[in-house]
């Protein structure tokens, strides 16, 4: 052992057990008490203790003779009381902060300056401080309004803000309080959403035992802020609105409009207003408040954003905080659709990370490497958009230092403000653990899934949903299934027994679970139970067996599975090829609605064939005391010694589990937000042996749903060395085609320019031209009119028009997994593609003037051949066509032969194309070519063809959906 380590953990022995007052009065050891104990030199022993304490092992107080003690008395005292020592540096800094005790200053506003301290009221929230402020000052009671704005856009936050001008104008009383209602939590329930807003009459409904009032009572005087309201249904916004117009209301259960409040309405939505609520309802909003997306906010109020949230947080921790400027570039490019609350999350994230690695120091400094992969990914997002980093860069500095309780405008804690001090968690937990001898790697570890715990809950609402009819193969790949066909076949042969029905089933769910997780980079959160590795070794065939489909699952999805699914998949088979009947764990989903409940029942059983599930349906009518009786007796049912779970919607029933282990005596635990999914993973679990209740409610608390599993493409080594090519195909290979060829090759970085190519290709020759291609070239991607079906990722067209040729092509040239994401297209969107296309490529077309006459054309060709509305399909004709008016004006139109001009006339889409053809002559005065029409004859060729094959795909799916059972 090393003299240094002699001495920490003899200093460490003697004074870990000293209070704080201990030391106040005198304890502690001196340099020539470790040079005595330990037989050391004192200069060494000097040397060695001032050395453990730069390293933050140690604390030596003040005074003469210094005396060295264990830090952790200093900085932690676990469950004992709030950690509040990570923030101290000595005793006399404790007593200190404790007689003279730190007041966060808060930046007071008078009247209507409110919104003065707002980021951007003097910007992009000008308009919308405005508005608000006109709406509350409005005589004689003010303006209903509406605000809207995507997700994260600080909605909650400015009523909020509205609210506090009120108070501080004395529109309303001080006493009153603004109410707030998310018209979420009951928008499948419309009577109970409307018994809440309105309350109800005694005996409006069964179990309405006395008249309970509503929140627009409780508004009364003050405030009714409605969030989602766009999840209001049409009779709800009927009630409010008439409510608008009168001041009257009835409560549920009463006839006559008779009752008066005076309520001033805000209300919020993300959706489009105009298709989201109904026409009366909307006009009957005289101001409707727009906030701005974070992207398209200033850069000096994302860094100034910035700057207010990480301000919060280091007045939490009362450290001084400094960002690189990599750092704020990444927090700022990582927010994507959740907008400022995204960037609250991140942020509370990253110094939640870089606090617990440096948790011992006066200052935290944040470092890229301090960063998730999905925040550092926000510098690649950035970098891609040049308009938007110059902007940013003229604003930042090297270093972003904020210290703690700079003033902050507090107005209310919004709904991504954490209800707890993470910090202090962070700190009591890593006492705890550092006291019960783990070393700081491992604490650090341990305590990083505390932290992504936070993290999860900001994105806990994309998951997947799905109907209660859906089936095997909407749920998990097909791929995945026919690979447990072959696994089945083989496992059958190689144990030489039958297995249950549900094999197919309960093997593709597991392994689509495993590969997803694989695939995320997730690890399992629980390491191998030693039971269950010693119980499989009882059973070595299966194991061996186990082995086997590892390697079959390895070879067909070309991923390296973990040894310790070995051992999963071997209890898998076991459990598969036993038919345990006693000692499961009963599974009693609950959920409001006639026939909810037993619907996913009705799919699981069958699905799973299992038969220890039990439904219970609460139709609205129904009083809670008979819901609960009922659910007790179906838990007596399904209880098998093993405990239940209870899969419930929403509401009361979530509270149930207490009071039915306390009825019947069987442990019960409670998963709500119910879906055919979960139903799924709870029964799937539940057949497998050994599974315990607590370890099956932790998973399912985590369940993601079951996605789809890509398979990662082995490339030939050859490969490597060929050249590499984008296919861009067209209809001729002549005009779109050459234009993306362009700009690929333009947004190409100049020192990979050589080692990239880009193919036009026709649309006509293209089967034959591509196995050449594929011969020679390494292709990278594809893209143009169609998906010619290749192992190689295809690109929208449009994708590479609207801007985003550059972010796409360094993901190709980086061999990364390319995902194009499809955006939701819409006609303004689709006409300024072609717009900017024809802009940028052509001299003699007036893109403007043209736009509506080629769009009308292809309107024509759409309406009169009957294709499904695609605006792809338009994209395609337009750029086409486009090219072809450039081509006519420059006298150097396409060429044919003989035979291709005799085939033109007897297409069955001849008649319509000239038509179409005849209304273009009328009104740009241009006659098309038969050379051209014949292109346009192959394009919409492509398109019939790529329709009836989606069609023919979505009969397959049906088709197999029906024979499942």
């Amino acid at each position: 052992m090393k003299r240094i380590d002699r001495i920490y953990l003899y200093v460490k022995e003697q004074t870990e057990n000293l209070t704080s007052s201990d030391v106040s009065f005198g304890s502690g050891l001196t340099t020539e008490d470790v040079s005595k104990a330990l037989s050391i030199q004192r200069t060494n022993a000097s040397k060695d203790l001032n050395q453990l304490v730069r390293e933050g092992l140690l604390e030596k107080t003040e005074g003469r003779p210094v005396k060295y003690v264990d830090k952790t008395i200093f900085k932690y005292q676990p469950l004992s009381k709030p950690v509040k020592s990570y923030r101290e540096h000595s005793l006399l800094e404790e007593h200190t902060t404790s007689v003279n005790p730190i007041h966060k200053p808060t930046k007071k506003f008078a009247g209507e300056d409110i919104f003065k301290g707002m980021i951007g009221s003097t910007g992009s929230m000008r308009t919308p401080v405005e508005q608000a402020k006109a709406a509350i000052l409005y005589p004689p009671k003010g303006l209903n309004c509406l605000i809207t704005g995507p997700t994260g856009s600080g909605k909650t936050y400015f009523a909020h803000a509205m609210f506090q001008f009120a108070l501080l104008n004395h529109v309303i009383d001080p006493d009153k309080k603004l109410v707030v209602f998310n018209c979420a939590d009951y928008a499948h329930n419309p009577e109970l959403l409307m018994s809440h807003l309105f309350g109800y009459a005694e005996g409006a409904f069964t179990g309405a035992t006395k008249a309970k009032e509503g929140i627009i009572h409780e508004a009364d005087g003050s405030i009714l802020f409605l969030d989602e309201v766009h999840r209001l249904p049409p009779e709800g916004q009927e009630m409010v609105f008439y409510f608008m117009d009168h001041g009257t209301y009835s409560r549920l259960g009463e006839t006559v409009k008779n009752r008066r409040a005076d309520v001033r309405i805000i209300c919020a939505t993300t959706e489009n207003p105009t298709s989201s609520l109904l026409n009366t309802f909307v006009r009957r909003i005289p101001i409707i408040i727009q906030l701005p997306n974070f992207i398209d906010r200033p850069a000096k109020e994302k860094i100034d954003l910035l700057r207010v949230m990480i301000s919060m947080e280091a007045s939490r921790i009362q450290k001084k905080i400094s960002l690189s400027e990599d750092v704020v570039k990444a927090l700022i490019g990582s927010v994507s659709y959740g907008n400022v609350g995204q960037l609250k999350s991140n942020v509370q994230l990253v110094t939640a990370r870089g606090f617990l690695n440096h948790i011992d120091q006066d200052e935290l400094t944040i470092t890229i490497d301090e960063l998730t992969d999905s925040i550092k990914e926000g510098m690649m997002q950035l970098a891609s958009n040049r308009d938007a980093l110059a902007e940013l860069s003229k604003y930042l500095e090297p270093q972003m230092i904020v210290t703690p309780n700079e003033p902050l405008v507090t107005i209310q804690s919004d709904s991504y403000e954490l209800p707890y001090n993470l910090y202090e968690i962070i700190g009591d937990k890593a006492a705890l653990l550092k006291a019960d001898g783990l070393e700081q790697e491992v604490i650090n570890n341990f305590i990083t899934t505390d932290i992504n715990v936070h993290l999860k809950s900001f994105y806990k609402d994309h998951g997947f949903t799905f109907d209660t009819e859906n089936k095997l193969a909407e749920i998990v790949d097909q791929r995945i299934i026919d690979v447990t066909k072959e696994i089945y076949n083989f496992a059958k042969q190689k144990l030489n027994y039958n297995f249950q029905s549900n094999f197919i089933y309960a093997m593709s769910l597991h392994i689509s679970s495993f590969l997803k997780r694989i695939q995320n980079g997730e690890e399992r959160q629980h390491q191998l139970n030693e039971n269950i590795k010693n119980m499989v070794l009882d059973y070595p065939i299966e194991f061996e067996t186990a082995q086997e489909i590892k390697r079959i699952i390895e070879i067909n999805y070309q991923m390296k599975i973990p040894e310790f699914e070995t051992y999963y998949l071997a209890v898998l088979l076991i459990s598969l090829r036993e038919n345990k009947d006693a000692g499961r764990i009963g599974i009693v989903v609950a959920a409001h609605g006639k026939s909810t409940a037993t619907s996913m029942v009705q799919v699981v059983s069958q699905l799973l064939n299992v038969d220890n599930l039990r439904a219970v349906d609460m139709p609205l009518e129904m009083q809670p005391k008979e819901a609960l009786r009922q659910i007790v007796n179906v838990v007596k049912e399904v209880n098998e010694d093993s405990g239940v779970i209870l899969l419930v919607d929403m509401g009361s029933l979530a509270t149930f589990s207490d009071e039915i282990t306390r009825q019947t005596g069987i442990e019960v635990r409670t998963v709500d937000m119910v879906t055919t999914p979960i139903v799924l993973e709870t029964a799937r679990k539940t057949t497998l042996i050994d599974t315990q209740l607590d370890t099956l409610y932790d998973s399912l608390k985590n369940f993601q749903g079951y996605a789809e599993i890509h398979q990662e493409r082995e490339i030939d080594p050859l490969e490597t060395w060929k050249k590499r090519v984008i296919i861009a195909i067209c209809a001729s290979g002549e005009g779109t085609a050459k234009r993306m060829k362009e700009m690929i090759e333009a947004a190409v970085p100049p020192q990979l320019g050589l080692e990239l190519e880009v193919l036009p290709l026709s649309i006509i020759d293209m089967k034959e031209q591509l196995v050449a291609i594929q011969e020679e070239y390494r292709v990278i991607a594809t893209t143009g009119i169609t998906d010619p079906k290749i192992a190689a990722p295809f690109v929208p067209m449009e994708t590479f028009f609207s801007g985003e040729a550059e972010s796409v092509i360094n993901q190709l040239l980086m061999d990364s997994d390319i995902r194009v994401e499809t955006k939701e297209m819409d006609e303004p969107t689709a006409k300024k593609i072609c717009i900017d296309y024809m802009e940028e490529s052509f001299t003699f077309i007036n893109p403007k003037k043209v736009i509506d006459p080629l769009w009308e054309f292809a309107d024509i060709i759409r309406t009169k051949l009957d294709l499904r509305l695609d605006y792809s399909f338009y994209i395609n004709l337009v750029m086409h066509l486009a090219g072809m008016l450039e081509r006519i004006l420059q006298h150097d139109t396409l060429t044919l032969t003989e035979e291709e001009l005799s085939q033109i006339p007897t297409d069955p889409s001849f008649e319509v194309v000239t038509s179409a053809a005849a209304y273009l002559k009328q009104l740009i005065k241009i006659e098309l070519p038969m050379e051209e029409v014949y292109y346009i004859i192959q394009l919409i060729k492509n398109t019939q063809l790529n329709q009836a094959q989606n069609t023919e795909d979505t009969l397959q799916s049906i088709h197999k959906e029906d024979t499942l059972f």
